[in-house]
């Protein structure tokens, strides 16, 4: 089964709960444990996080945390911020990731301090990984910074993302020769229907073609929303990818961040991989996702006849109302927790 996995591991937007097993006291504070190089090793997180409100509210963003130490920390918070980051990117790679992709985002709201962050993160993760990098910003500054420190030797780059609410980054894909992440949304909504979705698409893909971009770097997002919130939820999604897919033939891409199907939900991963194996069904090619828990191999070895999957994807497809069978043999524990 081939599969497009665009790993999404090195994003300040992701969170460890502080009181779980991702962070850990130490005699000077707290830090969030790591291998390197086989050697169990901690990241220590500085004041400035662990008086901050995501704190508070039992989150740690711990790529910020490395790229803040990376940025400002002593010698030694320099050396694990890197060392984190170095293994995040190896461990996607190995996974079988095909894009490493880095968000700066929510490490500040200062744009210049950005910029720089997102320029360094790109030339530290490529020292790393072999992979090509998938930029991901929604400022069209940090974009062109990140394209720019792209190293083009492994394979065009990605831009993520370009939506009808983002046509200026169109230019910027152009200028770069990027592969883009070509977004269903709209100017100022989320369509949740197909049609909403193939007519910002029809809208959109023109713009790009017309810019030189071509078919086979395209790849489309569809949206996904939490099935959690509306049970049509996940069937809307892949009657999309196979609208998608009939419409603009097989060139095109399809990826789209699956795990968003999955919020609010008990035991997200086999939801992921189940949604993840019906994309694929469906006429998607790749998602942006955990490689570490979405890869070609994972995919290729789900069994599609066992009770667990059978229970997910009755869920996804809407069969299973208000998730109550799926929820049940969660908690009876007909359903591992993965």
């Amino acid at each position: 089964m081939k599969f497009i996995a665009v790993g999404e591991n090195i994003h300040c937007t992701r969170s460890y709960k502080t009181d779980g097993k991702f962070v850990v006291k130490t005699a000077g504070g707290y830090a969030i444990p790591y291998n390197a190089g086989g050697s169990e090793k901690q990241l220590p997180v500085p004041s400035v996080f662990t008086g901050g409100a995501d704190w508070a509210s039992g989150k740690v963003k711990h790529c910020a945390v490395a790229i803040w130490q990376c940025a400002n920390g002593d010698a030694a918070g320099k050396e694990a911020g890197a060392e984190y980051l170095t293994s995040l990117a190896q461990a996607q790679e190995k996974a079988g990731a095909t894009y490493l992709d880095i968000n700066v985002d929510e490490f500040s709201t200062d744009v210049p301090e950005r910029v720089r962050l997102m320029e360094f993160t790109v030339k530290l993760v490529q020292k790393a990984s072999k992979l090509p990098m998938s930029i991901d910003s929604s400022n069209v500054q940090i974009l062109r910074a990140g394209l720019a420190a792209c190293d083009r030797a492994r394979g065009a780059p990605m831009m993520n993302s370009v939506s009808l609410e983002r046509v200026a980054a169109i230019d910027v894909a152009a200028e770069f020769k990027a592969c883009v992440i070509a977004s269903a949304a709209g100017e100022r909504d989320l369509p949740c229907t197909t049609e909403g979705r193939l007519e910002n698409l029809g809208r959109l893909i023109p713009m790009l073609t017309a810019k030189g971009i071509k078919l086979g770097a395209i790849h489309v997002d569809p949206l996904v929303f939490p099935i959690s919130t509306d049970q049509t939820n996940g069937l809307g999604f892949l009657d999309a990818v196979k609208q998608v897919r009939g419409k603009y033939g097989p060139e095109i891409h399809i990826v789209a961040g699956l795990s968003n199907v999955s919020f609010g939900m008990p035991n997200r991963k086999l939801i992921n991989q189940v949604f993840a194996w019906l994309s694929v069904q469906a006429g998607g090619d790749g998602g942006i996702v955990d490689p570490l828990q979405i890869n070609a191999k994972v995919l290729g070895g789900l069994d599609a006849k066992s009770a667990a999957f059978k229970l997910a994807e009755d869920l996804l497809l809407g069969r299973d109302e208000f998730g109550m069978n799926y929820i049940t043999a969660c908690r009876e524990g007909g359903i591992p927790v993965g």
